[in-house]
């Protein structure tokens, strides 16, 4: 979910006329032509359309056992993937699993370290003086650090001006939309993290200029605010054309898109940003509509865009559709989550149960706008024979609630019912708990969280002794359980300090943004950090569930446990093998850019850090030096993965090692030096020998490079080996 958490349980939402020759561009409705594709535009295996669309927090596992899960209870969308393609059931996202986190790794196929945003959806940045202020991680591709305390934007306090999207040297990421629009190829976004205008404070002045007439009316409405006629108008609606494209060409809005950063140059290419200017061409003459033509529009009643938290399937969908048959033939969106009611455009956050009445509801209006949107797209003559499709999650999360009063209920044909029963995150003040319970005053912020990183004020290093006894503290914190009105020993699961946070994809090239340290709790509870009250008069005064109202939240991500980290994709389209469910194949977020250029013939002027799911493939769609020595290629990506990823087998047992070693007060603290030591120097060969693997697997998944089976028995042996030693590490 797009939102930011500050002081307990306060919560304010992330607030974040011609077109192409012989495509269709309508009112509403359905349309019986096919949609041509922009000249120049090709792909491999046949395909003319890329169809990408990624949930916020959607499930395929139940949450209770007699209640279907998110999916089940969208049988339009499910059975499309099953009937015609390849569910990968044993997906995973990053560290850490949020929102913006999820989204740009699935976008980028490479870990949070090389492109910006492993705290998310907002983090928190040192000072000089060693204080730390707030920064928001969704912002525009080239802005700055968004800290949004303005306006003025940047707000004269902010300290910190690097990239908001910056990469493994210190300079902005490079653009996913790239290798589309170089191979003449416009490219939608809706809603889609970073690659739209999020806000009204830094992206209007970032993209247009800051004396530019949009600057100008965003600097006059309540710059930084949502729900706004600016935040409507520009926000989070976008097209990156091709260059000569008729998309762009229709407008006289079209913006250069200016990436100063990217591989081999990026000139002559322009594009349209908000609902303003890419409606009038998309939709010439009539007004956005969702796809019960309605006429979309914010909470405030302004047409445009409703808001990331308005982007219910209805929406997002409706505009993906008019996107295609406009002719712009990649289509990226962003679907909300149906845990929460989001009233008018997303201005409530009511927290769902799993099988209460309106959460079900809410799936059973997602279900007919996904019948909608595919009757919609097969009268448009787009589908499965040739559209690439990958629908997928950015996380998942963990219920925090009771028991319904009618276990025995499915939801669906009997409502769950928890009337009178506690739903809600425990809300814990962890700076009052820790002064509490151990008189420690030291002084640190937190990003508000599950797993709430902790930044101690004065920035000490990570083997400071003020460091190490917070981590102690925090490694035996316990506290009475609202919910079992029990003391919970050990509510902090996990520990990593800088150390084990390199390991774990966590530390990025601005210093700034690396935490001191970082828990993992307990998936009920939900950590803030304030100084009122100075210590706790009682154990409810620090840990309380929330009553339930319009801003309360049930739904935990950004930790570890299995529910969290455990995603889904579906696959549809040519070149993929109908394979119905598959929970044999273990992949991550960072394996879905690669496998969709791998099948579209293009390639990033980058290597991802994932690696193409063959397994899903047919071998005639496939590259020729992907066929060649298949077998071994494919139990090389499985060892790969499980030494590269944030959820992988070595990443995994060096943090049971990590949280052992900061839990420890040896004579000398000589457990935690040993252990870091030791964690330090495998991750150092990891980062080594994976380094070979990518550049190999890159060079065969885009560059028609065949790898020696001698290379990839070694490389496999190696990573095999190394895999040995962190597991090895973490038995005690």
């Amino acid at each position: 979910m797009r939102r930011l958490k500050v002081a307990g349980a306060l919560v304010i939402a992330l607030a974040l006329a011609a077109v192409t020759a012989g495509s269709v561009a309508r009112a509403g409705g359905g349309s019986s032509h096919a949609v041509a594709q922009p000249n120049g535009c090709t792909f491999a295996n046949g395909i003319k359309h890329v169809i990408q669309l990624q949930f916020d927090n959607t499930h395929f596992l139940r949450d209770r056992g007699n209640v279907p899960s998110d999916l089940e209870q969208m049988p339009h969308l499910l059975n499309f993937i099953r009937g015609n393609g390849t569910l990968l059931t044993n997906d995973h996202t990053v560290l850490i699993s949020h929102t913006a986190t999820g989204i740009l790794s699935t976008l980028t196929g490479v870990y949070p370290d090389r492109m910006g945003q492993p705290v998310s959806n907002s983090f928190r940045y040192f000072t000089p003086s060693g204080a730390t202020r707030t920064g928001v991680s969704f912002a525009y591709w080239t802005a700055p650090i968004y800290d949004p305390a303005g306006p003025p934007f940047p707000p004269p306090g902010q300290t910190d001006l690097s990239p908001e999207m910056i990469n493994e040297n210190g300079r902005i990421a490079p653009a996913p939309w790239v290798p589309f629009t170089r191979a003449g190829c416009d490219v939608g976004q809706v809603a889609t993290a970073n690659t739209v205008l999020e806000n009204t404070g830094v992206d209007i002045p970032t993209f247009f200029g800051p004396g530019s007439p949009e600057a100008v009316q965003a600097a006059g409405n309540s710059p930084g605010a949502s729900a706004t006629q600016t935040f409507a108008d520009y926000v989070g609606i976008g097209v990156h054309c091709a260059q000569s494209s008729a998309i762009c060409g229709a407008s006289t809005h079209a913006h250069a898109d200016v990436l100063p950063d990217e591989p081999g140059g990026y000139t002559g290419f322009n594009a349209l940003m908000g609902a303003r200017y890419v409606n009038p061409v998309i939709k010439p003459g009539a007004d956005m509509t969702d796809l019960g033509n309605h006429v979309i529009k914010d909470q405030n009643n302004h047409i445009g865009f409703p808001g990331f938290d308005g982007m219910t399937a209805t929406v997002s969908l409706s505009w993906i559709a008019q996107m295609q048959e406009a002719g712009i033939p990649v289509t990226y969106g962003y679907i909300s989550d149906a845990h929460d009611d989001h009233g008018t455009a997303g201005n409530i956050h009511f927290a769902y149960a799993p099988g209460e009445a309106g959460y079900v509801q809410q799936l059973r209006d997602y279900d007919l706008a996904f019948q909608r949107f595919f009757d919609r797209l097969a009268a448009d003559g787009i589908n499965k024979s040739n559209t690439l499709f990958l629908f997928t999650v950015d996380e998942g999360d963990h219920f925090a609630g009771s028991q319904p009063n009618n276990p025995g209920c499915d939801g669906v044909t009997v409502a769950c019912d928890y009337t009178g029963k506690p739903v809600g995150e425990i809300n814990g003040n962890l700076s009052a708990m820790i002064r509490t319970q151990y008189g420690d005053m030291t002084p640190f912020t937190v990003h508000s969280d599950d797993a709430p990183n902790v930044y101690i004020t004065g920035n000490p290093s990570q083997t400071n002794p003020i460091t190490r006894n917070l981590e102690r503290e925090m490694a035996q914190l316990h506290w009475k359980n609202p919910y079992t009105g029990q003391d919970e020993p050990n509510i902090m699961v996990a520990l990593a300090d800088k150390t084990e946070m390199k390991t774990l994809h966590m530390v990025t090239a601005d210093p700034f943004r690396t935490p001191t340290f970082t828990p993992f709790a307990d998936p009920d509870w939900f950590f803030f950090a304030s100084n009122t009250p100075a210590t706790c008069a009682t154990q409810e005064a620090c840990a309380f569930i929330p009553a339930r109202g319009p801003q309360s939240f049930a739904w935990n991500h950004g930790d570890l446990q299995d529910d969290i980290a455990t995603t889904w994709a579906g696959y549809v389209g040519p070149g993929v093998k109908n394979m119905g469910d598959v929970g044999g194949v273990w992949t991550d977020h960072t394996d879905h850019r690669p496998t969709l250029l791998t099948l579209l013939g293009l390639k990033d002027d980058y290597e991802t850090d994932g690696r193409a799911v063959t397994e899903i493939a047919h071998q005639n769609a496939l590259p020729v030096s992907l066929r060649v020595h298949h077998p071994s290629l494919q139990r090389l990506g499985e060892s790969y993965k499980q030494l590269m990823a944030s959820f992988g087998s070595f990443s995994m047992n060096t943090l049971v090692a990590s949280t052992r070693a900061l839990a420890s007060n040896a004579a000398g603290d000589q457990t935690y030096l040993d252990t870091e030591s030791a964690i330090k120097s495998l991750t150092d060969q990891r980062n080594a020998l994976a380094a070979e693997i990518r550049a190999g697997f890159n060079q065969a998944q885009f560059d028609g490079v065949k790898l020696s089976e001698n290379q990839i028995k070694a490389w496999t042996r190696a990573a095999d080996t190394l895999l040995a030693q962190a597991q090895a590490l973490a038995s005690p």
